[in-house]
């Protein structure tokens, strides 16, 4: 197991002003940035358009529904693993708990289902091809940039986990928890 410290500087801001400002700053660019940019196709083209109509309020319940669970997962990123889901200030402790229970990577899992109800929420052609776009550039940071950190911070445990529990398609887990 190695020991991956946060930046020296990072430690005099409590990690909850941290978490805070990483959270937002993420959800303004994969949730507002990027999908404005995204709409413009819509704009642009507006021949790709496809009007979704009676589905858009199905759209903002998949939205705050993977929201909630987003805000969850890093709830559970900061009292059970004491860091934040970035590489220059990570958890010090490692997580199986909640819902990485049940899938290893649910925040990623989150933001593309956030992305793709905000698609339909607005209807938006540019930001379905962005959720769809989102899909196997999440699984290649997973696999090329995160999964091999965490097997050198957490080691064995980390082992373990990969094995009882899948990537992206959630499994109900085993009663007795790691």
């Amino acid at each position: 197991m190695v020991n991956f410290p946060p930046l020296p500087v990072l430690t005099r801001i409590p990690l909850l002003a941290r978490m805070i400002f990483y959270c937002l700053f993420f959800l303004a660019f994969v949730l507002g940035l990027l999908p404005w940019l995204a709409y413009r196709l819509d704009v642009h083209f507006p021949g790709l358009h496809v009007e979704i109509g009676g589905g858009r309020a199905g759209g903002w319940v998949v939205f705050a529904a993977f929201l909630a669970v987003y805000l969850y997962c890093s709830y559970q990123l900061i009292t059970r693993g004491r860091g934040a889901y970035v590489e220059f200030d990570p958890p010090t402790e490692f997580v199986a708990q909640g819902p990485y229970r049940w899938v290893r990577n649910p925040i990623a899992a989150c933001v593309v289902g956030m992305v793709f109800g905000l698609a339909v929420a607005l209807s938006s052609t540019g930001i379905l091809l962005l959720a769809l776009i989102g899909v196997p550039l999440a699984h290649a940071q997973v696999v090329l940039l995160e999964e091999p950190l965490l097997r050198k911070r957490f080691g064995a445990a980390y082992e373990n986990y990969l094995r009882r529990v899948p990537r992206w398609i959630p499994r109900r887990p085993a009663k007795d928890p790691p």
